[in-house]
Formats: structure tokens, C-alpha cells, sequence
């Protein structure tokens, strides 16, 4: 793995103007370029935002790494009750970022895997989740979508498909046909072949959500019913069209999604809420890294349920500050956590909203990137952020431009995705810390964060003071 050599000059990168900006509430960001998306229904309802915060018990799982030859990042939510639905995401995301590291990662291409969630509805018995995949190691796009149901009412995880009656499905299927009919690289053929039977269905299926308005938007991926080139199609039928043909589950579905009730109820046993810290900083940190040894601490990837309040309390016994570079789609589940980092007297800085390469971005797909993960850090705490890690430590001219955030890298790598070894992870503190280095970790792995009293008791002892990365360059 490559080491990024922080020297403190580059502690001290300048910075440069924002050219754009997106809303938290607007839709999921893109990872990559996608491919063109063929034309849609004219002006479809748009689907439900989710306020995922308010999900009871919540846990988003992740799992990245930081090497540029194998650059992955995936997540996926964990809700109380939808277990069932957790082990399909589970399975299917383990198995593609396997095939990804042992075709991608051994030939040292550099392609990337990404795979983001977004919810769709959390309400009353229903749960839908979409994970969008960028997948670069193999032809084509690589990019792929589909949507996962939780049924409530049944106790169980169900296809999209399963928001459709079993004798309505014919019809369905041809008023699909019908709408895509004359749309520009439509393949009658490919569509009927990717349909032609119940399993092949549930696959070519897979891809479906309701509107506000209670329509049903049904989307192909590129290559699925046209040649690849034609990208990715997508049709809206309204709600009086479709809810004729909807399942029982489908129906609860839709309403839950047009009228979403206060709670989600999934018949969970025990969804105790978190605790969150309460430590507050006593006023700004008056070390003088001139005088002392300073060393940053920075952890990636978080806020994670309960990993990150675990951290924090370690943090607050040696009065240790660190600076935590978060993940925009994590800050919209556990604002609460950031809210608690900020309190402590700790940075928060910005992370991307999904981990993908910067530098394959699109300068309005970057600025899309940070300045919504930034809307969610300043909602939480009340402040924007200053400072940006680009994932990977992937950063170039393009990057640079779109976006006034100042970027920090570091010059310590623990590994601590590569390495699940919470002694491992601490020695490599130890051993590596130097004056005014800045280190690598990740607060979403209980690994590194059992690593860390290790490492604040050691280097105190050796007169190690543990400041922001802002306190760290002020003081340069």
C-alpha cells in the first residue's frame, strides 16, 4: 500500500471556490459518471426523502479501504426487526466485493467498487431500502441498482417483484412494454428475454419504488432491455394504473410510502436507543504545539453506531482531541454522534457523501459530493466544515477547483481495514508517530477502536499532546 507523505507544507494547502451545491434532501449522489438514462415518463413524482436518524437502533455497515490500487467502499443498513433483509444486502454485497477484490484488486488495475444505500420508506411495517453499485473491474458502466423490501406483516424480506399481485404480473409486465415501446435503443427481444420466465422476473425486476404521489417508478439497468450504449431506462406508471395490480404488501407499500406514519414497527424484540456522550469541551484548546509534541488523530469513514461513542469516551479520559472526517450518508443516520464530536472540542470535517474516487468525478459530481455531506455536518452541528479528505487520498487539479474545502492527507497509515488486529493497529502508532504527524484510522471498525487507550496512554507517557488537525496547522 502506498503511504502518503504529509510533509507540513502540504498541512497548509490553500483554499478555492465552491462551484456548486445540492441539498441534503436531494436525490442519492452518483459514485461515478453514470451512463445516459433514457427518457422517462414526463415530470414523475419524485420518491420520498427518509429522515434516516429517526430509524430506532439503526446501524449502517461499512467497510472501506484506503489503497489506491484497490479502492472499495460499501455500506448498507442494519435495521432492528429486518434481519432478513440485512442477510440478503449482507450476502450480495460480501459476494461482489469478493469477485471485485480477487479480479480487480490482484491485477492492481485500480478500478473501483462502490455501494450506497438510501432508504426509500421507514414506515408503520414497511422498509425499503435501494443500494446503488459502481462496480469499474469489469465492461460497461458497472453501474447497477436495485431495491430491497422488508415485509413486516409477514416477518420477511421480499423482492420488488413482491409488490406486484402473481396474477397481475402479465399485465404489468405489458404496460411496462407498452411504455418503453419507441423509446430510443429499446430492445422489444432484450425485454421480452429478460422476462421470460418467473426467476428471470425477480431479477430483471429488481429496480422498483413508489413516487410521492403514489405512482410506481420501475427502472432497467444499462445493458438489461437495449444495447449499453442506450443506458439506463425508466418508466413511471401513475397510481391509478398500477394499484389495481398492486399485492397486498404492495398496497401497504405504496399508502406508507404517500402518508408515512410517525414510527417504523417491525416487530423488533429490543431497540434500545444508543448512548450518546455527553462530554464537553471546557474551551478552546490552548496546547502549544511549539513547545510540545503534537501529534493529530483522525478516524474516517464514521459516525458508527456504537463505535464512535466508544471513541469518544476514550478520547475524553486522556482529554485528547481528534479530528473525524465523516461520511455524508453516516452523518444523516447518527447526527447525533457528530452533534456529540463537536461538543467534545473535536473537528468534524468532511468525508464525501459516499466514498467514491474524486478524481473520477464530474467537477458538479464533486461539489455534489462535499457540499451535501457538508449541509449534513453544518444540520448537525451548526457549523461547516473546513477541512475535506478525499477518499483514497485521491486528489487532483479537478477536485481542487470544485470545491473551497481545504484538503488533509497524512503521513501515518495504520491499515487498519487491511488489519482487524486492535494491537497491531496500536503499535503502528507508537512506532510511526513522529512530531506533528497526522495518522490514519478508521472509527468504523471495533479493531482500531479498541486500539486507541493503547496509544493515548503510550505516547502521553511520552509527552505526546493530542490536537485537531486545524490546531495542528495553526501552530506550524
Amino acid at each position: 500500500m502506498r503511504t502518503h507523505t504529509l510533509l507540513p507544507s502540504l498541512l497548509l494547502l490553500g483554499t478555492l471556490s465552491i462551484t456548486t451545491a445540492c441539498s441534503p434532501g436531494s436525490s442519492e449522489p452518483a459514485s461515478a459518471g453514470p451512463p445516459r438514462a433514457a427518457a422517462a415518463s414526463p415530470s414523475p413524482s419524485p420518491v420520498h426523502s427518509v429522515d434516516p436518524s429517526k430509524i430506532k437502533g439503526l446501524r449502517i455497515v461499512s467497510n472501506s479501504s484506503e489503497e489506491r490500487s484497490c479502492p472499495f467502499a460499501t455500506s448498507y443498513p442494519d435495521v432492528p426487526g429486518a434481519e432478513a433483509m440485512t442477510a440478503v444486502m449482507k450476502k450480495e454485497v460480501d459476494q461482489r466485493l469478493a469477485t471485485f477484490r480477487e479480479v480487480a484488486c490482484d491485477s492492481g488495475s485500480g478500478a473501483e467498487f462502490n455501494v450506497s444505500h438510501r432508504f426509500l420508506v421507514a414506515s408503520g411495517d414497511v422498509l425499503g431500502v435501494r443500494l446503488t453499485t459502481q462496480d469499474g473491474s469489469g465492461a460497461g458502466s458497472g453501474l447497477a441498482t436495485k431495491t430491497y423490501w422488508y415485509d413486516g406483516d409477514a416477518g420477511d424480506y421480499a423482492p420488488a417483484l413482491e409488490l406486484i399481485a402473481d396474477d397481475s404480473r402479465d399485465a404489468f409486465i405489458a404496460a411496462l412494454k407498452d411504455e418503453l415501446k419507441g423509446r430510443e435503443g429499446f430492445d422489444t427481444t432484450a425485454f421480452d428475454g429478460a422476462l421470460s420466465d418467473p426467476a428471470s422476473r425477480v431479477t430483471a425486476l429488481e429496480n422498483m419504488a413508489f413516487t410521492a404521489d403514489g405512482g410506481l417508478q420501475v427502472s432497467f439497468d444499462s445493458g438489461e432491455v437495449g444495447p449499453p450504449p442506450a443506458g439506463t431506462f425508466q418508466v413511471t406508471l401513475s397510481e391509478e394504473t398500477v394499484t389495481p395490480w398492486l399485492s397486498a404488501f404492495g398496497k401497504r407499500a405504496q399508502r406508507q410510502t404517500m402518508t408515512p406514519s410517525r414510527s417504523l414497527d417491525l416487530g423488533a424484540r429490543n431497540t434500545p436507543s444508543p448512548v450518546v456522550p455527553t462530554h464537553t469541551a471546557s474551551g478552546d484548546d490552548d496546547t502549544d504545539c511549539k513547545q510540545v509534541t503534537c501529534v493529530a488523530l483522525t478516524f474516517d469513514d464514521g459516525p458508527a453506531a456504537p463505535e464512535t461513542a466508544t471513541l469518544l469516551n476514550y478520547l475524553a479520559q486522556y482529554k485528547a482531541r481528534a479530528t473525524f472526517f465523516t461520511v455524508g450518508q453516516n452523518v444523516a443516520a447518527h447526527p447525533d454522534l457528530v452533534r456529540a464530536e463537536a461538543r467534545a472540542g473535536h473537528e468534524v470535517g468532511n468525508h464525501s457523501w459516499n466514498h467514491p474516487d474524486l478524481t473520477k468525478l464530474t467537477p458538479g459530481q464533486i461539489a455534489s459530493q462535499l457540499n451535501r455531506t457538508s449541509a449534513a455536518i453544518k444540520a448537525a452541528t451548526g457549523k461547516e466544515p473546513t477541512l475535506f479528505r478525499p477518499p483514497y487520498g485521491a486528489i487532483n487539479s479537478t477536485v481542487r477547483s470544485a470545491t473551497s474545502l481545504s484538503p488533509v492527507l497524512w503521513d501515518v497509515d495504520t491499515e487498519d481495514w487491511k488489519y482487524p488486529d486492535a494491537a497491531k493497529v496500536a503499535q503502528t502508532v507508537i512506532d510511526k508517530a513522529q512530531r506533528n504527524s497526522v495518522v490514519l484510522m478508521h472509527d468504523i471498525h471495533p479493531t482500531s477502536v479498541a486500539a486507541v487507550p493503547q496509544i493515548l496512554r503510550t505516547l502521553t507517557a511520552r509527552g505526546y499532546h493530542f490536537v485537531t488537525v486545524s490546531h495542528l496547522r495553526a501552530s506550524l
